[in-house]
Formats: C-alpha cells, sequence, structure tokens
C-alpha cells in the first residue's frame, strides 16, 4: 500500500426524519444566517424544503431560499446565487437535493467570501480558492456523493465546458441523510444514481498500484452491495432498505475511502463530463455510455485487474468478461452503452475531434492514471463509442 493523508470531516447525520435536525445542525456548526439551496420543484412541492425552514427557523436562524437549480449545474446558477447571498449576509449555505444542488451551494459558498472573483476564475485554476463560507446538506438523491466529497462540478453556459474543482474547502460540515426522501425518486434517475455511485468507486479502484488489500476490498465490497441494491431500487424506487443501502454507499464512494493508498484515474468521468456539458444529458447516463469504451481501450494495460474486478465483483472468469458482464448491468438497468443510446447522435470525425478537444482542454492536458490517455487516445475511446 503506498503512503496516503486521508481526511474526511463531514459530520453524518442518517435516519428517517433526519431533516428536522437541519436548524439544530447549522447552529452546531457556527451558521445563523442561512441560504438555502434547492432543485427546480420537488423539494418545495413534497413538503421537505417547509420542514428544513421551520427547522432553521426553530432554532432562532435566518433564512433566505434560492430554487431553480438544475441538473448539470450552471455557472450562471451559482453567480446569481453568489450575488443572493452577499445581499441577505450569508455565513452558511445549506444545500437541500442532490448532487447538482450540492455542487451549487458549494459554488455559491466559494464565491460569496471571495468578493471580486469570478467564480470560473476558481474553476478554470486561474485563481487558487483559499477561503469559502461553511455548507451543510439534506441529500434526496443517492448518486454523486457530493454530500461528503470534497468535489463540485460546474458547466460554463456559453462554452457549455464542464469541470470539476477540488478543495478540502468543499468538504460538508455535516450532511443530513434520510433514505426516505429518495423513495419516490424516477427509476431513471435511481438508475443514473446507481451508475454514477459505482463509477465514483470503478474510477478509483482501476489504478497501477497491487498489493493493496484492505481498499480493495472496501471497493469490491461496495460495488456488490451497489449492483444487488440498484437492481432492487430500480424495481421499486420505494423499496427503503435498498434505498438507504445506495444512499449510503453514494458518500463513502466519493469520500476518498475507496480509493487510498492508489492514483485515481477517473477517466471515464471526464470522457462523460464532456457529453453531459456539450450535450446537457444526465451525468450517471453519460458515464455507462463510455465506460466499456474506454475499459476496451485501456484493459490490456493491466488485464489482470479486470480479471480481479470479474472475479470479485461479478463473479465471472476473465477480463473481456468482467467488461461485459458491467455492461449488461448497465443495460438492466435501461442505461445506455454507447453513444447512439445515450440519445447523442452519431458523431461525424469533426463531431468526434471536438469532443476529444475539450476533454483534453483543447491539447493541454492528458487524463487518466491507469492508462495515461492523450488526445489522440480520447479520440479513439470515442471512436469505440460511436455507435
Amino acid at each position: 500500500m503506498f503512503g496516503f493523508t486521508y481526511y474526511s470531516p463531514t459530520e453524518i447525520v442518517f435516519g428517517p426524519e433526519t431533516e428536522a435536525l437541519a436548524g439544530p445542525l447549522v447552529r452546531k456548526w457556527g451558521g445563523s444566517r442561512v441560504l438555502v439551496v434547492c432543485g427546480g420543484h420537488s423539494a418545495r412541492s413534497s413538503g421537505l424544503l417547509d420542514r428544513v425552514v421551520q427547522s432553521l427557523t426553530q432554532e432562532g436562524l435566518a433564512c433566505a431560499v434560492l430554487e431553480g437549480v438544475q441538473p448539470n449545474p450552471l455557472l450562471s446558477t451559482a453567480q446569481a446565487g453568489v450575488e443572493q447571498a452577499r445581499q441577505f449576509g450569508a455565513d452558511f449555505l445549506l444545500g437541500v437535493g442532490g448532487g447538482s444542488v450540492l455542487d451549487t451551494a458549494k459554488a455559491i459558498a466559494d464565491g460569496a467570501a471571495s468578493p471580486g472573483t469570478g467564480l470560473w476564475d476558481f474553476w478554470s485554476r486561474k485563481t487558487p480558492l483559499v477561503q469559502a463560507l461553511p455548507v451543510g446538506a439534506v441529500l434526496t438523491i443517492p448518486a454523486a456523493g457530493s454530500e461528503s466529497s470534497d468535489s463540485a462540478v460546474l458547466t460554463q453556459d456559453e462554452t457549455q465546458i464542464k469541470r470539476g474543482l477540488s478543495s478540502p474547502l468543499h468538504r460538508p460540515r455535516f450532511a443530513v441523510m434520510n433514505p426516505e426522501l429518495a423513495c419516490t425518486l424516477p427509476r431513471y434517475q435511481v438508475a443514473c444514481g446507481t451508475v454514477d455511485i459505482m463509477m465514483h468507486t470503478m474510477d478509483r479502484y482501476f489504478s497501477k498500484p497491487t498489493g493493496n488489500e484492505l481498499t480493495d476490498e472496501i471497493a469490491q465490497g461496495l460495488l456488490r452491495t451497489v449492483v444487488r441494491n440498484g437492481r432492487r431500487a430500480f424495481e421499486n424506487p420505494g423499496d427503503a432498505q435498498a434505498m438507504s443501502e445506495l444512499m449510503w454507499a453514494g458518500s463513502l464512494s466519493h469520500n476518498g475511502l475507496t480509493g487510498l493508498g492508489a492514483p485515481n484515474d477517473f477517466a471515464p468521468h471526464q470522457l462523460g463530463h464532456v457529453l453531459s456539458g456539450k450535450y446537457g444529458v444526465a451525468h450517471g447516463a453519460s458515464l455507462s455510455a463510455v465506460w466499456g469504451s474506454w475499459a476496451r481501450y485501456c484493459y490490456e494495460t493491466n488485464p489482470d485487474r479486470f480479471v480481479q474486478f470479474g472475479r470479485e465483483v461479478w463473479g465471472v472468469d476473465g477480463a473481456m468478461p468482467a467488461i461485459e458482464a458491467a455492461e449488461n448491468y448497465f443495460r438492466s438497468l435501461e442505461m445506455p452503452v454507447c453513444l447512439s443510446e445515450l440519445g447523442v447522435p452519431v458523431q461525424d470525425q469533426a463531431g468526434l475531434e471536438d469532443l476529444a478537444q475539450r476533454c483534453t482542454f483543447d491539447r493541454t492536458r492528458t487524463i487518466g492514471t491507469f492508462r495515461i490517455l492523450d488526445y489522440g487516445d480520447i479520440l479513439q475511446i470515442y471512436q469505440l463509442a460511436n455507435h
């Protein structure tokens, strides 16, 4: 096992009706004026937003609400939130929703703490992020893991470029996780979330170092749990037990635990971000659409890793059967495994080159660690997925 530093400071409050504790938790972590961030309508129509606001006001906290965060969160929405947070004098951000809402809350926390700095300056690495307001989370969708991760993703409106930014400042102070809040999700969202949870561990699992036994066992066990319960929740989203397993797995999959002692790869995530940024497709679906092509292109770098993946997660022998087992599972959740199934028109050569150009930030970077991928490699992976 390689050396590592691990720090996961988020307080997890897990169980039924835990959203009623939002007010006391915000006060515990130093908040007094809270900007609540949520999505389009479900938080309000379900009564969740009212319950959270009631908890805050009963605790004597001032609060304002920003609604309307969309999937693949937009820079413009976060910028509007920064202005609202400053005008309100917010000293704490509370995201009530899934990954897009929580990422937006993190971005607002960044911008509100740094007047005069454009948000995209942080995401483009022009300006280092050195301060942010504290953030809390009330999770409604098991998927992105943003409730306990150090990352946040934004899409720039004009260019449709989607980028992530990781910082210890993005770790939420607390995460309220009531699995019952996710039991009314549409099956498609359950499927996308299941894929995203799996990918957060798979993008860590496929690494060059070997001998990382305990971390491998944690990752493999988490994947088996998600496979079982993802299928159960997809078939019956109201299955609270299955949803509770998915919700906890989503946090563990993206708080760093399943990749300790090895460099993360995350090439499939980078490939998928280009698709969801440019075409607005669901994040989880973009990942399943490219993963098989990435795996077939890269598996010869270390076939034994894929053999282990097949044996320990899927109960199959061989690298290619392992890849096929993962793709068949995605299909069982009605997830795409190529660009045409994703709903992205089959690309001509110019379209594929544009995807590769975007993924490499105009040929200024490579991606991945399992196999380092440059522009030419990335173009070939998109070509493999283009059917």
